[in-house]
């Protein structure tokens, strides 16, 4: 006669993303002090770069990046700018080279728009240009790219933005040129001028990084560090999902390395289940 004993065999199973926690912390949790230790790292590392080299193969400014990494991509892109507020701008209002482009009907609205600047004292803007200018003449890839090196900012009116990215072509936005909106309705054209100077900007594409500049290197140290916390700070209202979204946190030159100052680590849960099944085994 055969007999038969019940044993119970029990074994781990690994922990899926299911059962993983949301982020340790925020990007909202980044301390003053984690960004200056980068800031200071950058500018250090900037003044070694700028050792040996020739006095015309130095640039007068290096911009400063945040570079924002997210979990889940944009549903969908814009050209249109985002503005994010800053204690200290990036453009001197008096010093900054700023192109205008504006509305204009067979050549003509760029003139009043040229004589109604005249009129303003210190309205920051060196050049203006109306649309058919742009069309007849910076049609060709090297005349695009001349242009776009040509000055420090571009500002447009905004009724006229949805119109700009095929007319300007790649090389403004990979550039990160893209005109700024100005609401030329209003009647302080100076006031339009100086608030779209006072802060940076930032594009939301389908990809999963967003780039946004936060300082230059003739700013003091304390200037770059409360302007990337400023961002930071506000880019929980332009971002999908806030910042929950945020994934990795970096400051960087335009030839530095990125250097981390937040990485959302997932926690797992300390309990690892297991499985258990029961099989008939003769005796």
């Amino acid at each position: 006669r055969i007999s038969f004993k019940v044993v119970k065999y029990c074994k781990l199973k690994a922990p899926s993303r299911t059962v993983e926690r949301e982020m340790v912390k925020s990007a909202g949790d980044v301390t003053e002090e984690t960004v200056r230790r980068a800031v200071t790292a950058l500018v250090k590392n900037l003044a070694k770069q700028q050792v040996g080299r020739k006095r015309d193969l130095i640039q007068d400014q290096q911009a400063f990046h945040l570079v924002v990494a997210l979990k889940k991509s944009p549903a969908k892109s814009s050209n249109m700018p985002i503005r994010l507020s800053i204690p200290h701008p990036l453009y001197d209002f008096e010093g900054a080279e700023v192109c205008m482009f504006v509305k204009d009907l067979a050549g003509e609205g760029h003139k009043a728009a040229k004589a109604r600047l005249k009129s303003m004292s210190s309205c920051g803007v060196a050049k203006v240009m109306g649309v058919s200018k742009l069309k007849a003449n910076f049609f060709e890839y090297e005349s695009k790219r001349k242009l776009c090196q040509q000055f420090d900012l571009f500002l447009a009116d905004d009724r006229i933005i949805p119109s700009l990215p095929k007319l300007l072509g790649k090389v403004f936005f990979k550039k990160k040129k893209q005109p700024i909106p100005v609401d030329l309705t209003k009647k302080d054209w100076t006031a339009q001028i100086r608030k779209a100077l006072s802060a940076t900007y930032t594009h939301l594409n389908e990809g999963s990084c967003v780039n946004v500049k936060v300082a230059h290197s003739e700013m003091t140290e304390e200037e770059m560090v409360e302007n990337t916390l400023a961002v930071i700070a506000g880019l929980k209202d332009v971002l999908p999902a806030k910042l929950k979204n945020v994934q990795a946190l970096y400051l960087k030159t335009n030839e530095s390395v990125a250097l981390p100052i937040f990485n959302s680590t997932p926690e797992t849960s300390s309990k690892i289940p297991t499985i258990c099944t029961t099989k008939k085994i003769i005796v």
